[in-house]
């Protein structure tokens, strides 16, 4: 019997799941002010989605990726992420025949075969937003600061913020020719994969993290160097909103991102001590994928934050998530016949929207007592045979640490005037 889950996976359980409660609600209440509707795709494509809109030259395809084959013998793949997912849904069903730009969040799980570590898993759950259909660089910059406002909300101190512009397809080809001149001559130093980038995507080996390949791309012509007029003065323009609502950043001009589909601008948030990788989010500019999916030309702009990485950093800081209340409603009982009542009142609470529980296991009043603080529960009522006699129960205030009896009529319209205050 198998009583281990796979690596890289995790059982998020009662008592953590609280915690993504919090994060999902802070999403969605961010996303209703900024304007963003949610969508929800597929968790497995078709695989030539990804390698079309991640890029064949990426470690995601290249090495992480799930695929199998499918009892129709199509190449299927767990998605690595969900923009390439976002862009197909977005051509299938034409949405671009509607008012622009198109805005939309998801919340769900990736998955990718990568090395285990703290803060790293092969199924990982991701934020992210996607606006499609406008190019205008105070879209880049409502992104950004709505990624930043984000993990403001969730109280994160000490967050970094990194931008650059990796050009665009008329600018692109200068810093590929650029780096392929600087890099020539030490070809053979760096490491096999970074080899095996130079002819395909270059600019990836300003990304590489071993030691070797740092040192010798230290001085290499970047992205930012090799910008055409409207890509740097897109860049100054969004550098320009972030400054006008006080967003601070690092221009870092070795920033890349991860995959083929970006253009122009590029970002990621950086946060310290949450194991062997700082980041805790990213995103840019996509403004070929659409096309490279078959619709129309479209620009477009993202980011994904990882769920894990955000409670890990919120761990570190010590945040506090507020405390979950399991139930509006507890109620311990003395005796069978207070049983049977209690019973009919959970069920007229809970039609009543209120949340209801009572003891299942035969424990006694003290123990009851005790079992009700851990359902967190606004109040809990107590009923026995001598408030049965007077047609009462005691209604404990659980914050006020009060009590008083209270007729079983008039129960419903107590509870629900009192916990809606």
């Amino acid at each position: 019997m198998l009583t281990v889950g796979p690596k890289g996976t995790n059982d998020i359980l009662p008592g953590e799941i609280e915690k993504w409660h919090y994060i999902e609600k802070t999403v969605r209440e961010i996303c209703r002010e900024y304007g963003y509707s949610e969508i929800r795709t597929p968790v497995f494509e078709h695989t030539e989605l990804f390698l079309r809109g991640v890029g064949d030259t990426t470690d995601v395809v290249e090495k992480e990726m799930y695929t199998f084959e499918d009892k129709g013998k199509r190449s299927i793949s767990l998605r690595p992420e969900q923009t390439a997912a976002v862009v197909r849904a977005y051509v299938e069903h034409k949405l671009y025949a509607q008012p622009q730009p198109f805005k939309v969040f998801y919340i769900g799980p990736m998955f990718r075969y990568a090395n285990v570590q703290a803060g790293r898993y092969r199924q990982f759950h991701q934020f992210g937003v996607e606006v499609l259909g406008s190019k205008d660089p105070a879209v880049d910059a409502e992104v950004i600061t709505m990624a930043m406002d984000f993990y403001g909300r969730l109280g994160l101190r000490g967050l970094e913020l990194h931008i650059n512009s990796v050009g665009c397809p008329k600018c692109r080809p200068v810093h590929r020719q650029r780096l392929h001149d600087f890099l020539n001559p030490n070809l053979h130093k760096l490491c096999g994969l970074c080899q095996s980038r130079f002819s395909r995507n270059p600019m990836r080996i300003l990304d590489c993290k071993v030691g070797k390949c740092q040192e010798l791309s230290k001085d290499a012509p970047t992205t930012t160097d090799c910008l055409c007029e409207e890509c740097a003065a897109d860049f100054e323009k969004v550098k320009k909103y972030l400054d006008d609502v006080g967003v601070q950043y690092v221009v870092n001009n070795r920033l890349v991102r991860g995959l083929d589909y970006y253009t122009n601008t590029a970002f990621e948030i950086m946060a310290s001590d949450i194991g062997a990788q700082s980041s805790i989010g990213g995103g840019g500019r996509y403004d070929g994928l659409i096309e490279e999916v078959g619709g129309p030309p479209t620009p477009g702009i993202g980011f994904a934050l990882g769920t894990e990485r955000i409670i890990a950093a919120m761990e570190r800081q010590g945040l506090e998530i507020p405390a979950e209340r399991r139930s509006d409603v507890f109620i311990a009982t003395l005796g069978e016949q207070a049983r049977e009542e209690a019973f009919k009142l959970l069920y007229v609470f809970r039609r009543a929207g209120l949340s209801a529980e009572m003891d299942f296991m035969g424990r006694g009043l003290k123990a009851q007592m005790k079992y009700a603080h851990k359902f967190n529960s606004r109040y809990t009522l107590i009923l026995g045979e001598e408030e049965l006699a007077k047609g009462t129960a005691v209604v404990r205030d659980m914050i006020a640490g009060t009590q008083q009896d209270v007729s079983l009529g008039d129960l419903l319209a107590h509870l629900t005037i009192d916990i809606n205050q």
